[in-house]
């Protein structure tokens, strides 16, 4: 075939330039796609001539460029370009715009922007050009272009999920305070937090949105259609037949948002990121943009040419096809400036073109360079990156570029089949680089966006359900049906994602070490670190407030602040970054300089208590332990601390015997490895995260497992009010055990306080965490319960299936299987996505370590009143979270048996010494100290953490007591009952051990014993509570029975109440059992107390008219008739009987008060009878094992012995009052069974002693004037 008869062929395949050779690499993909240009035109030397070298370079036809009889340089080049370049690449021909009317708004010709007279609220551009905000309740705005025939788009990139409201409206769409678009007629919206769409009403449509989507708004009003796209793929048609409109009176692109919601509007100004065929931007692209494209195109062929030359190895097959053109490295560089001159030049003649050109053509070129996965072409960009910077105006260029970048970030989303170089890994990959050049370091840091950009770069994006679905598509769990391929399938896709996260979270600390050792060139010098503090601190000042169920407008994306977090974490655990890139750190440990973390050096540890002493402007709002910054400066100053450090030897908390460190033989779990096998659990979440990793840790069986997570106060205040009082709590003294090795000193002279220290990247990373990490690990912990609670509600219909005929319940049950096996897939695929991103082993071992520290510094402060008030709150509630976390973490850090063994023990210290601390102003950190008390005591290993810890068995039993209070009583009762589980009446048929605390049983019986007049205030809380709650459960069961149906706000909260108040009557059990001399000996103004207590808990339950119907208000869902029925209450009345009964019979308090009398005293002997029988009739057998027959036959004894006693009291009651009608004026009005032999002082009104005494208990006024009780004086004395 003759030469000319190739290149006819060649342009009628390929369409493009003819008989050049294009360059094979190792991707047989880009082979394929190319083939059309694989035929070259050599001369006999199988070398291309010049003119044949600058055709292939320059895209054009064969013999397009004549013989050359000049040298080839930069003149001759853009002679080439500027004739025969042009002549073949003219513009194309500009598409039809005629259905767009733009009205100028000022910004320039063509310029699509908002329009301000048609905002409503205060949307705010907060960002040139369209990052808006919205400030108010409720804010809309049009835009300043209208549409009425076309097919046209905008892109809406958002950068929060919550109500927007994006689409299309007319001129007579009215944007009010409560209304915007999609809420009138001619208005069109889609809102992805509501997953609906709007046009004067809501209907479902699309998919939820999560920060970094882009929504493309498309109208057609060629086939009258409006529809919306998520990342570029279609949420199909959502309105159909919208109405026509003329010239000029078109349809306008416009958004409505809630307070706080921002989003970045795109109507042309940059290149769409998925733009959608057929459809036109608003803003037409500037007219430079395909010159400059195609001179980059240009720039880019050459670069492939120098890349052949480069190579070191090509197979034989293409060395035969593929023909070498003239040896490039002599042309590259006349030829490339030749291209970068046009280039520049093209950019000059149009003014704002280089925004969108860099955005664009220079950005995708850059990356085509670069390569989006490794091994990436370093030296390639490094030639391009030479060549622009010698050029004016490429820093504008870079810095466009360096946006794009930081944008690219935001919204690129991770694609299982590019794993593990997917999400924002070549984005990072490619700003990493560049930036490692001083020069662009300076461009970024110069310019207004600065941080605005370095957000952007951290930002990651977080998948919804759609996405996890293609993200994961089979999923398994342990205990499926599936087959072992959808196991593998798993596996094989949780090690792709995490090689992912791992690469995007590399890319990360390789920028933010960049930011650190940048030294900016400004006056006074700087050190490196500068820029990293002064981005850190502005950080942490916006996101103030970002912790509230409101966060306030401006804040960061929680992706920010999490991949901030994980990079902090990494530098001062790891080792690997701070103290190697920051050599002029210093630090006053024996290991300073070593290759080992900060987090994990042993021996002194230091911290600059100027830290919590400063006045910083993005500390100031943070609250402290002691209360307000503000108000702790001026009623407890603390004077020339501030350049003060604190040392302590670390260790030096806890207690000898046990103490672990990083510098003892054994070390913390952190710094030790464990021959444990998590591969069952790391395949999947595991299915046993309700209440911790079971499978590590063994509970303390116990009652409902909802009790623990509903009793905490702050789930009960939305439900129940009107808690019963108490009496005020007793501050006590809060120094444990002195600290040795423990000193405040000056800071080193040679550490200025603008050294960027560890210990300040510590404080910065606990608020990090407060405000990013800990709703993450929330959402987790709700995954890993919802999928436990599923997988238990689809096993038991897949059982019910198997035993079931009938074919309507068939039909029912396969129903309810299907969406119960939806909910599990869902809760897997989350949980599998969390364990991904926040469990990886180095994370679990950067919190172990972070923990450790942090609450060695907390006991250490504590022991200075002056500096322990100025801790900020969210150290404490950080490192209470993350103790946590780690303790349910999935896979398990370590064993439980050692999680608190090997580093921790001093976390017991702490909570058990500062639950009830004064000096902590926040009662809510209180009671989390509190919790976190019940949730660990229901283990057996952490019990048993609390029994050997000295701090624990010297103040917890007394200081439980005392915190008995209106607030506290629900965790304390909760602890109280997982100490002294075992010693009541009966045992749950369905596994309760009666394991329990021996130990802490006798200590709290000596504190009881020890201190009446402590456990006198308790058990006078105690009747309160218990009688209060007994009284809410009561009335909540009467109103459902009224109604005829159970509501489920009114079951949980019965649900709740009835569980409190078991867990109440088995405290008191447990006092009758230990402490019956307080009932029995002295005063009978307990045991009568006691009494009516019992006598009227029996009175609410056998006058429940339906039994069942009970049973069925406080059984939620899930929950067996065999353990929640009325045998939780019923059982500890027995035992509290038979605990008096058994004392009474005692030598020590057999002389003491009658139980039997105060039985038969009652004035409602009926109740009581029934009450007793209603005992001794119920089926025991049904919710309790073992022997229990021979106490029922006691009771029935006593019952006897009562029966007798009140049919005698009756007839002498009976004779008295025939005797004498008339009460006596001596009696006491209150009782009117004793006499009135007592009187208040000042106001004289008398009663009898027991009454009174009970009566001030609880109240200190009179109960006939409501006169304030000065004395209370005898009539005999």
């Amino acid at each position: 075939m003759c030469s000319s008869q190739m290149a006819e062929e060649s342009l009628r395949i390929g369409g493009l330039s003819s008989g050049l050779a294009v360059l094979l690499n190792n991707e047989e993909k880009k082979e394929g796609s190319q083939k059309g240009r694989l035929v070259s035109y050599c001369d006999d030397f199988g070398y291309q001539s010049l003119e044949r070298t600058l055709e292939h370079v320059f895209d054009l036809p064969y013999k397009s460029i004549g013989h050359l009889s000049t040298p080839t340089d930069t003149s001759v080049v853009r002679s080439i370009l500027g004739n025969e370049f042009l002549k073949f690449h003219a513009k194309p021909s500009i598409s039809d715009r005629s259905g767009l009317c733009i009205v100028d708004n000022g910004c320039g010709q063509g310029v699509i922007g908002i329009d301000e007279a048609s905002a409503c609220g205060d949307l705010r551009i907060i960002k040139p050009p369209l990052l808006v905000e919205s400030l108010a309740m409720f804010s809309s705005a049009r835009a300043n272009a209208c549409v009425w025939e076309g097919k046209w788009m905008y892109e809406v990139i958002l950068e929060t999920a919550g109500i927007q409201q994006l689409g299309w409206a007319t001129l007579s769409c009215p944007f009010t305070d409560h209304k915007g678009v999609g809420d009138a007629e001619d208005s069109y919206a889609f809102d992805g937090r509501r997953v609906s769409k709007w046009n004067k009403d809501a209907e479902t449509y699309g998919q939820c949105w999560v920060v970094g989507d882009i929504i493309g708004c498309c109208i057609d009003l060629d086939g009258d259609e409006i529809s919306f796209y998520r990342n570029g793929v279609s949420l199909g048609v959502a309105f159909e037949g919208i109405r026509k409109m003329g010239p000029g009176l078109g349809y306008y692109p416009a958004i409505s948002m809630s307070q706080g919601e921002r989003c970045e509007l795109n109507f042309g100004a940059h290149p769409f990121k998925y733009p959608i065929d057929g459809f036109l931007p608003l803003q037409a692209p500037p007219f430079a943009n395909h010159v400059a494209n195609q001179l980059l195109q240009c720039l880019s062929r050459l670069l492939d040419l120098q890349c052949m030359e480069r190579a070191e190895h090509i197979s034989v097959e293409k060395l035969r096809r593929l023909k070498r053109f003239m040896p490039i490295e002599e042309l590259f560089d006349p030829i490339s400036r030749g291209i970068c001159e046009e280039f520049f030049a093209a950019l000059g003649a149009e003014a704002s073109c280089a925004e969108y050109i860099g955005w664009g053509s220079v950005t995708s070129f850059m990356m085509d360079i670069f390569g989006t996965q490794a091994p990436h072409d370093f030296t390639s960009l490094n030639r391009v990156i030479d060549l622009f910077l010698e050029f004016q105006g490429s820093h504008l260029i870079f810095e466009h570029v360096i946006s794009a970048l930081s944008y690219g970030c935001k919204t690129a989303p991770l694609i299982l089949t590019e794993c593990p170089y997917s999400g924002s890994y070549a984005y990072l990959a490619l700003a990493c680089h560049m930036l490692s050049r001083e020069e662009l370091m300076l461009v970024w840091w110069n310019s207004l966006d600065f941080e605005f950009l370095f957000e952007g770069f951290l930002s990651q994006k977080s998948p919804n359900k759609q996405d996890l679905q293609c993200m994961m598509p089979s999923v398994w769990w342990p205990g499926s049906c599936d087959d072992v391929s959808y196991e593998n399938g798993m596996m094989l896709t949780t090690t792709a994602l995490s090689g992912a996260i791992n690469k995007i979270e590399e890319k990360h600390r390789d920028l933010c070490r960049l930011v650190i050792q940048f030294i900016p060139p400004i006056l006074p010098p700087q050190l490196p670190g500068s820029v990293f503090r002064t981005f850190l601190q502005n950080l942490l000042l916006k996101n103030r407030g970002a912790d509230r169920n409101v966060p306030p407008p401006g804040v960061s994306t929680n992706s920010v602040l999490v991949s901030l977090y994980t990079v902090i974490l990494h530098f001062l655990s790891e080792g690997s970054a701070v103290g190697a890139i920051c050599s002029w750190m210093k630090d006053s440990g024996n290991n300073a300089g070593s290759n080992v973390g900060f987090l994990h050096r042993g021996g002194q540890q230091t911290f600059p208590i100027g830290l919590f002493l400063r006045n910083d402007p993005h500390r100031m709002d943070i609250s402290r332990l002691g209360g307000i910054f503000n108000h702790l400066m001026k009623f407890h100053p603390v004077n020339n601390q501030e350049e003060e450090v604190i040392r302590w030897e670390e260790g030096c908390t806890d207690d000898e015997q046990d103490r672990v460190t990083h510098s003892s033989r054994q070390k913390p779990c952190c710094c030790s490895s464990y021959d444990v096998d998590y591969s069952g659990i790391s395949k999947v979440p595991s299915r046993n995260m309700t209440k911790g990793s079971r499978s590590h840790c063994t509970p303390i069986a116990e009652r409902p497992t909802h009790v623990a997570a509903e009793c905490s106060t702050g789930n009960l205040n939305d439900e129940i009010a009107d808690k019963p009082s108490s009496s005020d709590q007793a501050e006590s003294e809060f120094e444990y055990r002195p600290v040795q090795h423990m000193m405040v000193v000056p800071r080193d002279s040679n550490v200025t306080s603008a050294t960027l220290r560890e210990e300040e990247l510590l404080d910065s990373m606990l608020m990090l965490y407060h405000l990013g990490l800990a709703p993450n690990f929330k959402k987790a912990s709700y995954y890993m319960a919802h999928q436990s609670q599923s997988i238990s509600l689809l096993e038991e219909t897949d059982k019910q299936i198997r035993e079931r005929a009938c074919s309507k319940q068939q039909k029912h049950l396969k129903e309810a299987r299907s969406i119960y096996r939806d909910e599990v897939i869902d809760c897997v695929r989350h949980c599998t996505w969390y364990r991904i991103s926040l469990f990886s082993r180095w994370k679990q071992r950067g919190m172990y370590a972070s923990c450790m520290w942090v609450i060695q510094l907390l006991l250490v402060l504590s022991k200075h009143d002056s500096v322990f008030i100025y801790v900020p709150e969210f150290y404490l509630e950080t490192v209470v979270d993350c103790f946590h976390v780690l303790r349910k973490s999935d896979p398990p850090f370590v064993p439980s048996a050692i999680f608190i063994k090997q580093g921790l023990s001093s976390f017991i210290t702490f909570i058990v010494t500062h639950f009830n601390d004064p000096r902590i102003s926040s009662a809510d950190l209180r009671d989390l100290l509190l919790q976190s008390i019940s949730v660990l005591v229901q283990y057996r290993e952490f019990l048993a953490a609390f029994e050997s810890n000295e701090a624990a068995t010297q103040r917890m039993p007394r200081a439980l007591l005392l915190a008995f209070d209106n607030r506290s009583w629900i965790p304390v009762a909760n602890i109280l009952l997982r100490l002294c589980k075992g010693s009541g009446f009966g045992s749950f048929k369905l596994g309760e051990s009666s394991s329990s605390s021996v130990l802490f049983q006798k200590l709290l019986r000596e504190a009881c014993i020890h201190d009446e007049e402590l456990f006198s205030a308790f058990l006078n809380r105690l009747f309160n509570t218990l009688s209060w709650t007994m009284t809410e459960f009561s009335v909540s069961i009467r109103e459902m029975q009224e109604n005829y149906q159970i509501i489920e706000f009114q079951q949980r909260k019965c649900s709740v109440i009835f569980d409190l108040s078991c867990n109440l009557a088995r405290v008191l059990e447990f006092c009758t059992h230990e402490i019956p001399q307080a009932f029995l000996l002295g005063s009978d103004l307990n045991l009568r107390r006691l009494t009516e207590l019992i006598v009227f808990i029996l009175s609410h339950m056998i006058s429940t008219a339906d039994a069942e119907f009970c049973d069925l208000s406080v059984r939620r869902h899930g929950h067996s008739p065999e353990k929640v029925n009325h045998a939780m209450i019923l059982a500890p009345i027995v035992g509290i009987i038979l605990n008096l009964l058994d004392a009474g019979n005692e030598t020590e308090c057999g002389e003491g008060n009658d139980v039997a009398s105060v039985f038969a005293g009652m004035d409602c002997p009926d109740t009581v009878h029934c009450g007793l029988q209603y005992l001794l009739e119920y089926n025991w057998a049904a919710s309790f094992r073992g022997d229990y027959e021979e106490k029922l036959m006691r009771l029935e004894k006593f019952s006897n012995v009562l029966i007798s006693r009140m049919t005698n009291s009756q007839e002498v009651e009976n004779w008295e009052c025939s005797r004498d009608a008339d009460a006596d004026d001596s009696m006491c009005c209150i009782c009117y069974a004793c006499e009135a032999d007592a009187y208040f002082v000042p106001c004289s009104h008398r009663s009898c002693s027991g009454c009174i005494t009970r009566h001030l208990l609880n109240c200190q006024r009179c109960f006939f004037c409501n006169a304030t009780v000065l004395e209370v004086i005898k009539m005999d004395e």
